[in-house]
């Protein structure tokens, strides 16, 4: 008897919070985004870039006690069953009150706010359905940061964002209250002779 070609394959299990926390250490970023392991390596200057934004984020946040800033090794888990990893990511204060220290394994729901530095690699795709999922598990903000064209997406919603270019200002907006950086810096190049 022949294969019924139309027929689906059962869907796969998936993976655990054990499971996808076991995954090796080997310098790839992976996450579950619709029910598939996506891995994502970075290059050297997109970690550069990375750890100089997250420096500025994370000093202005601790110094007015507004929360906990997050790398993009940290998993979030979706309503979907998802996890994904913002490069940097933001949870509000009042969300953290009654914690002695985050949650060992995934955070359920998406952080306040996601930051995503597009890499050469990244699908305007895969970037929409992450987003997608950020907004319905109660982001308020997201900033695509995209280096080639040395703007920055601000999204309040997957279909509400504006564009700014190297001579604006990113603002923390309600989430991020006060929070402000001009995009060049985001962009600026090594300076080191």
């Amino acid at each position: 008897m022949a294969a019924n070609p139309t027929a689906s394959a059962p869907p796969r299990p998936i993976p655990t919070d054990e499971e996808l926390m076991a995954l090796p250490k080997d310098g790839y970023k992976r996450e579950l985004l619709n029910g598939e392991i996506v891995m994502s390596p970075a290059g050297s200057e997109h970690g550069r870039k990375i750890v100089r934004f997250t420096t500025t984020l994370a000093g202005y946040v601790y110094q007015h006690d507004l929360g906990e800033v997050f790398d993009g090794q940290t998993g979030f888990r979706m309503k979907s069953r998802d996890v994904l990893s913002p490069d940097v990511s933001f949870v509000a204060r009042e969300r953290l009150i009654g914690l002695q220290q985050a949650p060992e394994g995934f955070f359920e729901g998406a952080p306040d706010l996601a930051v995503e530095l597009l890499s050469p690699g990244d699908s305007l795709k895969r970037l929409n359905q992450k987003l997608a999922q950020y907004f319905d598990n109660g982001a308020r903000l997201a900033w695509v940061m995209d280096s080639k064209r040395r703007i920055v997406r601000v999204h309040r919603s997957l279909r509400s964002h504006k564009i700014l270019t190297d001579a604006e200002e990113l603002l923390g907006e309600e989430v991020v209250p006060g929070f402000h950086l001009p995009v060049a810096t985001i962009f600026a190049p090594i300076t080191h002779r």
